[in-house]
């Protein structure tokens, strides 16, 4: 995808896309609708502390996370980078032996070094050979380094994002303001970006020549794209819930959501020709 360089991730050693390079895509629009459209992303990091070592072979094992994350900009923060905001609880392992620096003095050596993904199956693509088949797929991995949001302005902000990441203004819609031990066991992670790449398949499926042209195989074998999409259900009251009728706001927003996702899987299972490798 040709974008400005300024609205692109740099290519470099750590997140250039070598294998069937030409589906990869370093532009920012890109990268960040496929975080902010995914329900869950992947946080991956070292849980090493200032006191901790390598030479324990525990303390050199990874740990992945998954989380609540979405791509913003504090309007407030004098920084028109976009990052990834993440949202847990205090005692979560990421929480607490994530930095908390000053924003404006935060750089990118000063956090803790992580990788962000986010994925989306959009179809399963079935060829005449196991070996040909695949997903089509939209994903996304980032690098940066989270430190612990510590400005309130900018944590309710982030929160606000966050919640309505999930429900178009349900932050507003809810009760509000946040108590103070809401906002105590409650930390926003910021996590500046500092590379990131995306990869897509949106194509039917390809198939060698020889078992195109084997007309049994053809006749006996389907090919083609089964669309996948997350979808909502018919939305079910809680016990106390006291509200008759599910406001049309939800309603409406699911209805728009699940007409959207089933027509973006379909889209994709058609958005390439079903080819033939030579």
């Amino acid at each position: 995808m040709d974008t400005d360089d300024a609205d692109s991730y740099p290519k470099e050693q750590r997140n250039t896309v070598n294998r069937l390079s030409k589906r990869a895509a370093y532009d920012h629009e890109t990268i960040h609708d496929i975080v902010n459209a995914a329900s869950v992303v992947h946080v991956s990091f070292l849980p090493l502390t200032p006191s901790s070592t390598y030479d324990d072979p525990k303390e050199r094992m990874p740990i992945i996370l998954p989380m609540i994350g979405k791509m913003g900009v504090y309007p407030n923060g004098g920084d028109d980078a976009p990052v990834c905001y993440l949202h847990g609880h205090i005692s979560s392992r990421l929480m607490k032996i994530s930095p908390t620096v000053s924003s404006s003095d935060a750089g990118e050596s000063d956090g803790l070094p992580v990788c962000i993904a986010a994925t989306h199956v959009d179809g399963l693509v079935l060829a005449l050979s196991p070996f040909s088949h695949s997903y089509n797929y939209r994903s996304a991995v980032l690098q940066g380094t989270v430190i612990v949001v510590s400005d309130v302005d900018e944590k309710l902000w982030a929160m606000t994002l966050l919640t309505n990441g999930v429900l178009p203004q349900r932050w507003e819609t809810s009760r509000n303001p946040p108590t103070s031990a809401e906002m105590q066991s409650t930390r926003i992670l910021k996590a500046r970006i500092v590379s990131a790449s995306a990869k897509i398949r949106a194509e039917g499926p390809h198939d060698e020549r020889s078992d195109v042209q084997n007309e049994e195989l053809v006749k006996r074998v389907w090919t083609g794209v089964v669309p996948v999409f997350e979808g909502f259900g018919e939305p079910v009251p809680s016990t106390y819930n006291g509200v008759r009728t599910i406001p049309e706001d939800i309603r409406e927003y699911l209805r728009q959501e699940n007409v959207k996702r089933k027509n973006d899987a379909i889209r994709a299972a058609k958005g390439g020709d079903h080819k033939v490798v030579e």
